[in-house]
């Protein structure tokens, strides 16, 4: 299947890799702030993810517990990266197949060329449930860390742990 995958696509890809997630429905949210009040019955680790990029061009994908304050400046010596800033629009829909306010983790499906480096909050994989939108932030995906790994290894993006 070619890029961009959609979310259907994206749910059924993890269900080939046998893995288990579930996913509820919302209103469309844009900012943790707004996410924060459709998460009725859903359990585990929220976060924030980021998509920046540095003055060479060379872009991430930042996930971070949702209430992590973040530094750029800091983050990008701490990364490697140098000076960061947010990607454009146009970039993050050209790598990772999706919009402002959709982005997750699961958007790597579509960087089929590994043009975006992943940095995840170590704490991430050591905690409970995760949840992040399937390619459209009019829905919230739970997935264990051990599935998401597994899915990250599918995608071939290892993450920096930070």
């Amino acid at each position: 299947m070619a890029p961009p995958y959609t979310p259907d696509q994206l749910l059924a890809r993890l269900d080939e890799l046998g893995i288990q997630v579930t996913t509820a429905e919302h209103e469309a949210v844009f900012t943790v702030e707004q996410a924060k009040a459709h998460r009725e019955g859903m359990r585990g680790v929220f976060t924030k993810n980021l998509f920046v990029r540095n003055k060479k061009g060379v872009m991430w994908l930042l996930v971070l517990q949702e209430d992590r304050k973040v530094d750029l400046k800091e983050l990008g010596k701490q990364i490697g990266a140098g000076r960061i800033s947010f990607g454009s629009a146009e970039r993050l829909l050209r790598t990772l197949g999706v919009v402002p306010g959709a982005v997750s983790p699961f958007g790597l499906i579509n960087d089929v060329d590994h043009q975006v480096r992943l940095v995840l909050e170590r704490a991430l994989l050591e905690g409970e449930t995760l949840h992040f939108h399937p390619l459209d932030n009019t829905k919230t995906t739970a997935i264990s860390p051990a599935g998401f790994q597994k899915f990250l290894r599918s995608t071939g993006h290892e993450p920096q742990l930070i």
